[in-house]
């Protein structure tokens, strides 16, 4: 096995010195003669990538005290308030390390370890971290000559400062820099695409912000695209008066576009005080540090923020980690961090204390972590992890390439390769934003815990079999669909009485299978919206009704047919519209509502979404048209057909008796158009689970119309009173009438 140095992977939040001095004067070695008490876990290896995660964050009673690092101990520091998503980071770099080392195609013959710390969020207690990672964990360590040159790679550091080779030589990102940014930025509000010209600009009064700054004053001068019409810096502190200033300033101006180049805090304290003022109409561009930043998307800042832009860090897939996260035990692991994640997630102790409550529950690791929802399993949204992971990556394919490195092909001077005998590492990461301290968001999906120290999982919400609601309108369904088959079925036992042979007994026969599908389509609406059951719900309610009232209107035209017929000189009617005639009809109507529908569910189809904007501790389960246009046209092409059915029925209802079926018609057609009437403004004013709702009841509603006002009067005859169930009655009724 080759004996490589210890190697340091340093992971920091924004505190990072790129290079340092040692003096030639200091003795050669150190000894060892004590140690932080930090929390920090390890696994040995021929290489030891070292990082440095936010597992805790850091009381404030530590500012209270003076701290001189490298003369005197550190005392008095606490980290409390256990971060789950920071441990999700540490464990990320960890099942980064065991996938390398079960490749044996990348670095072969050698073992990566880790040791990772807890850095609490803070400066004074990261740096202590850092030094025991220097000094590794051995008695006795060696100082090298000259301790400047460390190459930091970054996955959080976005800053355009960094680029400066001259100033940083060494170091390396797998984040793109604010540059790219600006430029994006620029082509999106001067040059492709809106054209806006007077813009404001306001930013953090950091390297981030400043730099920004200067890359936008740049880029303006050199294109000539637009012009800023203010900039501002946000003040670190909150400080209300600035904050009045910059707003009422905003208010006055012209610009109605506003780029906000800062960190979340910022944009927090700031939209207090737009809310305070009530500042509207404006046009946001956000960066990517609080584009995506849940704390914002909230019903009362929505009103403000509404249609605001902005560039997001790219998201990624990492498989087999919900794997790996599954299977950390406290059993299979000896280290604290394990168990202080444990007992986060089961709200327990493996040691309680001799004061503890009767109600503390002690830990016995038997614990299914399969049985709990917690943000810690949630894998839809990695960031950070992705470019942690993208990071340790980069690091083993670097060692990898010089350990392959052959003399006389290396990359270095004379084509030499590196001196593989004095090997030292230093990978540098920025994680999360010190100023969790002061706030931290939640992920989309959660929401924060009543003591305001973690985030729980939001409720879900949506129109379910279970609730009452669900319930009432499943039943009206099924009922509907049971009362049509029993129709369906006296109408084919009775087929050869006059009373089903005279109202056309296959345009009937399909009529009811029609409506069936009608009350087994609202089942559809119910239950939790999926990608299918959002595709399939309002492809087959439209074409269900279509064929309905299509068989509705052939049976109005075949009355009125059937009436021209009977006079003398009109037996021609029937023959150009007979039974072949009749089933091509609505096959075609039918056939234009299904083209309809695969050119919607194409091009835009309905899809499930995930709604945070109506209630702030639950998510809201409801399926987005995707095209209003290709809904409306749905809808019109069924009210079309209606409307005529509606006006052909009205025309026909003075017919003869024993001709008419056209006073049914025009009823039905008359409940048909009132319930669709009325649901268009009741879905539109009904949020989440109420809008299906509503249009289950649409459905239910008409369906039940149109099946009472057709069919009961002829079931009324068939079953009640079957004597008047006679050709002779039927087409006596005419004579009694004159």
């Amino acid at each position: 096995m080759l004996g490589f140095p210890k190697a340091c992977f340093l992971i920091y939040l924004f505190f990072f010195y790129s290079s340092s001095s040692c003096s030639s004067s200091l003795p050669p070695s150190c000894n060892l003669q004590k140690k932080f008490i930090l929390n920090e876990m390890h696994k040995p290896g021929d290489v030891v990538l070292g990082g440095l995660f936010e597992l805790h964050l850091t009381s404030c009673e530590c500012a209270q005290h003076d701290y001189i690092i490298f003369h005197s101990l550190i005392i008095g520091f606490l980290c409390v308030s256990f971060n789950i998503l920071g441990f999700r980071h540490a464990m990320t770099m960890a099942f980064a390390v065991e996938e390398i080392n079960k490749n044996a195609n990348l670095l072969p013959n050698v073992t990566l370890g880790y040791s990772l710390y807890d850095n609490c969020g803070g400066l004074l207690i990261g740096l202590s971290a850092a030094i025991s990672l220097a000094s590794g964990r051995e008695e006795q360590f060696v100082l090298q000559q000259n301790c400047s040159g460390i190459p930091p790679v970054s996955y959080y550091a976005t800053c355009s400062c960094l680029s400066d080779q001259q100033r940083f030589p060494t170091f390396f990102r797998t984040i793109p820099s604010d540059a790219f940014q600006v430029k994006c930025t620029c082509n999106l509000m001067f040059d492709f695409y809106f054209g806006w010209t007077w813009v404001g600009l306001l930013i953090s009064g950091d390297d981030y912000g400043l730099h920004v700054a200067q890359s936008f004053q740049s880029d303006l001068l050199h294109s000539g695209g637009g012009c800023l019409a203010y900039l501002e810096v946000l003040p670190w502190e909150g400080d209300q008066n600035e904050l009045r200033r910059i707003v009422e300033l905003m208010k006055t101006s012209t610009a109605r576009v506003v780029m906000v180049f800062a960190h979340e805090i910022h944009m927090i304290q700031l939209m207090k005080e737009v809310v305070r003022q009530n500042l509207t109409g404006l046009q946001w561009i956000a960066s990517e540090a609080w584009s995506a930043a849940s704390v914002l998307q909230t019903p009362v800042l929505m009103p403000y923020l509404r249609g605001t832009l902005g560039i997001a860090i790219r998201r990624g897939e990492i498989p087999g980690l919900m794997d790996f996260l599954l299977q950390i035990h406290p059993e299979e692991t000896d280290n604290k961090q394990t168990n202080m994640y444990w007992e986060y997630v089961f709200q327990c102790k493996f040691k309680p204390t001799e004061k503890a409550e009767s109600s503390e529950t002690k830990c016995t690791g038997q614990e299914q972590i399969n049985n709990v929802e917690t943000e810690f399993l949630d894998l839809s949204n990695l960031r950070p992890e992705y470019n942690i992971y993208k990071a340790v990556y980069a690091l083993a394919y670097a060692l990898h390439n010089m350990l392959q490195c052959e003399p006389g092909r290396g990359p270095f001077s004379r084509n030499s390769c590196a001196n593989q005998k004095s090997l030292e590492l230093h990978f540098t990461v920025f994680t999360s934003d010190i100023y969790s301290l002061e706030c931290k968001s939640c992920p989309s999906d959660f929401w924060s815990s009543p003591q305001r120290d973690h985030c729980v999982l939001k409720k879900t919400e949506f129109l379910s079999y279970n609730e009452p609601l669900g319930i009432c309108l499943t039943t009206s369904s099924l009922l509907g669909t049971f009362i049509c088959v029993v129709i369906l079925g006296v109408f084919i036992h009775h087929r050869q009485t006059p009373m089903v042979r005279a109202n056309n007994s296959e345009l009937s026969f399909l009529l009811l299978v029609s409506l069936k599908f009608c009350f087994l389509c609202s089942l559809l609406f119910i239950g939790q919206p999926r990608l299918w059951t959002c595709q399939l719900r309002h492809a087959a309610f439209g074409i269900s009704f279509v064929l309905c009232v299509s068989c509705i209107l052939v049976k109005t035209v075949v009355v009125v047919a059937v009436f021209k017929a009977s006079k003398p000189g009109g037996g021609a009617s029937l023959k150009w519209f007979g039974a072949m005639q009749q089933r091509g009809t609505v096959f075609l109507l039918t056939s234009i509502q299904a083209a309809i529908c695969t050119v919607w569910l194409v091009s835009s189809s309905p899809a499930p979404h995930k709604n945070t904007q109506y209630h702030k501790d639950k998510i809201v389960y409801e399926c987005v048209v995707g095209s209003t246009v290709g809904f409306a046209v749905l809808l019109g092409y069924i009210g079309l057909l209606a409307l005529l059915s509606f006006l052909l029925a009205f025309l026909a209802r003075n017919l003869p008796d024993n001709f008419n079926e056209a006073k049914l018609i025009t009823f039905s057609m008359l409940i048909f158009c009132a319930v669709w009437v009325a649901f268009v403004p009741a879905y539109i004013n009904s949020p989440g689970k109420y809008a299906d709702a509503v249009e289950v009841f649409a459905i239910l509603a008409s369906s039940f119309g149109l099946l009472m006002a057709l069919f009961g009067p002829k079931c009324y005859i068939i079953l009640l009173r079957p004597e008047r169930n006679t050709k002779k009655v039927i087409m006596g009724r005419k004579t009694n009438k004159t």
